[in-house]
């Protein structure tokens, strides 16, 4: 497996528009919380880091990943002129087939608010094996998908953008 022998959060090989111009919702699930605030840091570090002016980072936490859906989409409809949300989540793969449902829902109910909106929805939810996966995606030896889910937003926010400059 190639993710075993590389940070994937490494952005030196491709160029980041600044972040500046834009305006970025961050929806948060409260379970698995370490993982969670870890993957809510990366991404809302590389939002400023990139230019985002902090007053224009909206932060909200919904119980769990399923609630991103609901809380993408309240985001939209109640923040004027969001550019992008980032759904941050993670769910641990247990004993039962809960995961399977809701990785499943989670990943088109997502799908469906950005559809919906005309606005980049961003899936950053680990969907993973073990709590040990979800740390090295969250901070650990394979960097941090917090990061990668803020690098994606900037990036679709200023796709979108460049069809109005035409």
């Amino acid at each position: 497996m190639a993710t075993q022998l590389k940070n994937l959060s490494d952005f030196s090989e491709t160029e980041i528009p600044s972040a500046a111009p834009y305006r970025f919702g961050i929806v948060t699930a409260e379970w698995n919380a370490e993982i969670t605030n870890a993957l809510y840091q990366g991404a809302y570090q590389s939002l400023v880091n990139n230019g985002a002016n902090p007053d224009h980072i909206f932060s909200y936490a919904v119980p769990g990943s399923f609630e991103l859906i609901a809380g993408a989409d309240i985001l939209f409809r109640n923040i004027a002129n969001l550019d992008a949300v980032i759904c941050l989540g993670c769910v641990i793969q247990g004993e039962t087939r809960h995961f399977d449902f809701i990785c499943d829902a989670v990943a088109n109910g997502l799908s469906n608010v950005g559809l919906k909106h005309s606005k980049p929805v961003i899936f950053g939810v680990l969907t993973t094996d073990n709590q040990q996966q979800a740390i090295d995606r969250a901070g650990g030896k394979h960097g941090n998908k917090g990061d990668e889910a803020a690098i994606t937003a900037i990036k679709m926010a200023d796709l979108a953008e460049s069809f109005n400059r035409f």
